[in-house]
């Protein structure tokens, strides 16, 4: 039996019509995007154009013009970061964001272009929105932060963020790596500038994909990261400034974005509603499995309601990387093992210097491989002193 636990990596498997839509791109469409007035160029843009209406709709986001796709999410928050960035600003992040944003702003940091406060979180993985509040300053011009954990999936109270931000005048990026497709996520509610997004995790497209949406008034200022070929303006030696393409040179990955459409298209006909219910209920039932292991300590939040499906472990009786291999070389259940990109969470949470073993549940996962992999950790520990 397999079992695939790591869908906080990318998610598998991934619906059947998001590889079809990749492969009928492949097959019948194969145009570069943006580069020609063929028929097949053309048919390729209306895709782009249907991907990026259905992304702004998803996150109820009014500026179509406004989503860029990047290569992941990574890229998109260096690019927001880097890009809108200023000399003297002071900038603020959290212990529970990933190394995508955390070492964009120390290199900042260090290069003494800003100031840096990184707010604590409680033991359960929530940022403080008291400390929050106190370190902000009147230099204070960017906040900087996840949705949700990557490591022990805890939902952080951005709304709230997000109306301090409006009220201070401090520019808002939300990374939505965890939790768009899981939760819903609200461009509008949030009050966020910008939100960054990656295509292959609870989205369900393909790797390579991510973009990011960002307002008017932090588009006004940020500057693109790669500047090149867009297939507009091409007299001109200078990089584009109208939207998209001020951001978007090189080739598209159009296939991949094609899944990445038909992955979203999913989630609509699905119902995100009933995505995160089922994933809800199968974390309940593992989190309540796991909690009758005695050697194994369970991190974050014991309910479901605040958090995602991405639940980490340790056992007193062996290391987590022995732990994921056995899951894996002897039951087939693939997990994640370390320090998951997030070594200050870890931190926060007491699992520093060795990391996790983190189980991130997907859709597509069901009662049996719950039942199999608490089977499988319960055989596998029994045998340790």
């Amino acid at each position: 039996m397999k079992v695939y636990l790591d869908n906080g990596a990318t998610s598998y498997p991934k619906p059947q019509c998001v590889y079809n839509s990749i492969y009928d791109y492949m097959t019948q469409v194969g145009s570069n995007v943006g580069r020609g007035a063929s028929s097949s160029s053309l048919k390729g843009n209306q895709l782009i154009f249907e991907a990026r209406d259905a992304i702004s709709s998803f996150f109820n986001f009014d500026k179509i013009e406004n989503v860029i796709f990047t290569p992941n999410i990574t890229y998109s928050l260096n690019t927001l970061i880097g890009g809108c960035v200023q000399k003297g600003w002071h900038v603020i992040t959290s212990v529970m964001d990933h190394n995508s944003t955390l070492r964009p702003l120390h290199k900042l940091q260090k290069e003494g272009t800003i100031e840096l406060d990184i707010i604590d979180a409680d033991a359960n993985g929530f940022i403080k929105l008291d400390e929050l509040k106190s370190k902000i300053k009147s230099n204070t011009k960017l906040i900087v932060l996840s949705h949700a954990s990557n490591v022990i999936g805890s939902i952080q109270p951005l709304k709230e963020v997000g109306s301090i931000c409006k009220d201070n005048n401090i520019f808002f990026i939300i990374d939505s790596a965890q939790s768009a497709g899981c939760i819903n996520v609200d461009f509008k509610e949030l009050n966020c500038s910008a939100l960054a997004f990656t295509g292959h995790k609870s989205l369900f497209g393909p790797q390579g994909t991510g973009g990011f949406l960002i307002n008017d008034e932090l588009n006004e200022i940020c500057l693109p990261l790669i500047e090149g070929g867009t297939g507009s303006a091409s007299s001109d030696v200078y990089q584009p400034t109208f939207m998209p393409d001020k951001f978007e040179s090189g080739t598209m990955n159009a296939p991949g974005i094609a899944g990445l459409l038909a992955g979203i298209k999913f989630i609509e006909n699905e119902g995100l509603t009933t995505i995160k219910e089922h994933e809800d209920y199968l974390a309940k039932k593992f989190i309540d499995g796991l909690l009758n292991i005695n050697s194994i300590n369970l991190y974050g939040s014991k309910e479901t309601f605040n958090r995602t499906p991405s639940i980490s472990v340790n056992s007193s009786k062996i290391d987590n990387s022995e732990l994921g291999f056995l899951l894996d070389s002897e039951y087939g259940i693939i997990t994640r093992t370390g320090l998951h990109c997030a070594p200050l969470a870890h931190k926060a949470v007491g699992s520093y210097p060795n990391g996790s073993l983190r189980f991130s549940l997907g859709y597509f996962n069901d009662d049996k491989d719950i039942d199999y992999t608490l089977s499988a950790l319960n055989k596998i520990l029994s045998k340790l002193k």
